[in-house]
């Protein structure tokens, strides 16, 4: 049986378990799916998301996880459970856990993530701070007297965050990311088209043809929502043109955020941070244009790192 620390990236959008024995052992999305009158457990993870918006009245669809902290505590000591009995399975004994919360949060949130995963089975738990998970599992050696800004973007929070010598000097967590993008999608095709789409798809538009800066070829994509006015299904084609329209906003303020925290960074560390670049990570920076509207506006570098996804739980498996 394998006895080591797993780290658990416990994100809004996903939950990603990582072992330094197996690799990458969970990757799902943060979704379960709950019969409400005998409240059992229906569907975890893939098979929960893809139930959202098709279940019957007797089956409810939870999403945990709100803006990177718990807001649903039942549910997500029931997501954490599943996951590690799943781990048992795979080998793993009662595990050590390491596990992220976003700058910010308050104790009592901290605590909340704490007795979760202690309720889910948990032999020892150990709480770290996103950004400086983030900031190590992109290889950026933290405990160097070198300011490195680090932004972190989920499908919940935007974490930005100057670190050195092993620690957070200054840090913000916007509850503005990856989610409010899909959100943004349903409402322009509401107000724009008249018809009404499901976060299945608005995440589809997102991933396939989504960009916060113009693309060199226009993509388009194909999806069927419901018309408002006559109530029977519709087709629609969007174009890559239309999602920079749909994301100014959110990716304005996700820059001004970024802003904000340099013009409080002292400033031999913000001389760093011009040399270094800004870091990359979270889902959310894989969407196109991210680091060329940051830098645009900023006119700094910026690195998207090579696993974004990944970024935080192999920060804090390294720990």
């Amino acid at each position: 049986m394998f006895d080591s620390v797993i780290g658990i990236d416990l994100g809004t959008s996903n939950i990603l378990v990582y072992s330094k024995n197996k690799g990458l052992v969970v990757n799902e999305p943060s979704v379960i799916a709950v019969d409400k009158k005998t409240k059992k457990i229906v569907a975890v993870g893939s098979e929960a998301r893809d139930m959202i918006g098709r279940v019957p009245d007797n089956i409810t669809v939870i999403k945990p996880l709100s803006q990177g902290v718990i807001s649903d505590f039942t549910m997500t000591e029931a997501l954490l459970k599943y996951f590690i009995h799943s781990l048992k399975k795979k080998g793993f004994s009662k595990p050590r856990i390491s596990i992220c919360v976003p700058s910010g949060v308050t104790e009592v949130e901290r605590r909340a993530v704490e007795d979760a995963a202690f309720g889910a089975g948990a032999k020892k738990v150990q709480i770290f701070e996103e950004p400086i998970a983030a900031a190590i599992g992109a290889g950026i050696d933290v405990s160097e007297s070198c300011g490195r800004m680090v932004v972190d973007i989920g499908g919940g929070t935007t974490d930005v965050a100057v670190v050195s010598l092993g620690g957070i000097v200054i840090c913000t967590s916007l509850k503005v990311a990856g989610n409010d993008l899909d959100q943004a999608v349903i409402s322009f095709i509401r107000k724009q088209y008249n018809v009404v789409i499901g976060e299945a798809t608005a995440e589809r538009i997102k991933k396939e043809v989504g960009c916060v800066w113009d693309r060199p070829e226009v993509l388009s994509i194909n999806i069927t929502g419901r018309d408002l006015v006559t109530g029977l299904p519709k087709s629609l084609n969007i174009k890559s043109t239309e999602t920079t329209i749909m994301f100014k906003e959110i990716a304005n303020r996700m820059v001004d955020t970024i802003y904000s925290i340099l013009e409080q960074t002292p400033p031999e560390l913000a001389a760093d941070i011009l040399v270094g670049g800004i870091i990359l990570t979270g889902g959310t920076s894989l969407l196109y244009g991210v680091d060329r509207l940051i830098k645009h506006r900023l006119d700094i570098d910026c690195i998207l790192v090579d696993k974004p996804l990944e970024s935080v739980v192999l920060g804090l498996i390294s720990q």
